[in-house]
């Protein structure tokens, strides 16, 4: 039976040591402060934004949630994120994605102050990244790196592969991988024979958004597996094929009507994999939680605690 790489145990770990910071900061500052921008009504963003809000309160970090209508537009955002951006007690601004379908996007994100940008997308940001420079990491791949640690997986010298070149996930993790001097390749839809490099990781980070797509030939015997798939199912053959008729899993679809995979095969990584993250409890506990590193680190960086 392979290692399980618990990020919910991880996640735990980091906010318990992250609260002496925010109280140090409380006391000789004031507590750091996390804007969060949701426009419109996505419900997998209402959740999230709900438990980001939640660690907050949880850590002491003074929070805000701004909820503008559905019909906001481009220049009412950047004027919002333009007051935030002035305000003193606010260290962190985050605007959660996706935006109404007429925002640009692109230059909402690219108005936030990189020194404010917890999500580590400023294009600031991520040179400071590429050149190996202090500043807010993508809290994703921040959090697959901080699991990998704490779980004293071998990066250095490891042949590392990522499937999925987001701006989000995929190449910046392939870059944390890099300075951790590990060998890494990027892969994606034009990558010719796909399983055949795969099979060369050592470590496997999937990140491609298709449910139990990493299938047992893409998977080298003993390897780390790394799964930021979340893909929900709402067809019952669906959950019947990729779960090999678990009456479990069946009975837990019957109940709820969707059951969530990731996108390595759950069955075959148990087979082949020396340790992997589960969907869900795997990966998506630590994104929460390297959000509130981010926007502690920012307040100290204002406030000159470092």
């Amino acid at each position: 039976m392979p290692d399980i790489l618990n990020g919910n145990r991880v996640r735990d770990e980091i906010l318990a040591e992250l609260k002496p910071r925010v109280d140090q900061l409380a006391a000789q500052a004031r507590p750091p402060g996390l804007a969060v921008v949701l426009a419109g009504h996505d419900p997998g963003s209402q959740i999230y934004v709900r438990n980001k809000v939640k660690a907050c309160a949880g850590l002491g970090i003074y929070s805000e949630t701004i909820t503008p209508p559905d019909s906001v537009t481009t220049e009412e955002m950047l004027a919002l994120v333009r007051q935030l951006n002035a305000r003193p007690e606010i260290d962190g601004i985050l605007v959660q994605l996706p935006l109404p379908a007429q925002v640009d996007a692109k230059r909402i994100l690219l108005e936030i102050a990189p020194e404010k940008d917890v999500d580590g997308f400023h294009p600031i940001n991520v040179g400071n990244l590429v050149a190996g420079l202090p500043g807010p990491r993508a809290c994703t791949p921040a959090g697959i790196l901080e699991m990998l640690r704490r779980y004293r997986v071998p990066v250095a010298g490891s042949r590392a592969v990522v499937v999925g070149r987001s701006d989000i996930v995929g190449k910046p993790v392939a870059m944390l991988l890099l300075h951790q001097h590990a060998t890494v390749t990027i892969c994606h839809s034009r990558t010719r024979d796909l399983p055949a490099v795969c099979r060369e990781a050592d470590i496997l980070v999937a990140a491609i958004g298709r449910p139990a797509m990493i299938a047992g030939e893409f998977l080298k015997p003993g390897a780390v597996v790394v799964d930021v798939g979340m893909n929900r199912l709402d067809r019952r053959e669906d959950v019947a094929r990729i779960f090999r008729g678990s009456p479990e899993k069946l009975a837990a679809f019957d109940a709820r009507g969707s059951v969530l995979v990731g996108d390595v095969h759950p069955l075959d990584v148990i087979e082949k994999a020396a340790a992997f993250s589960p969907v869900p409890g795997g990966v998506g506990p630590l994104t929460i939680a390297m959000l509130m590193v981010n926007t502690v680190d920012a307040a100290a960086r204002r406030a000159g605690i470092c």
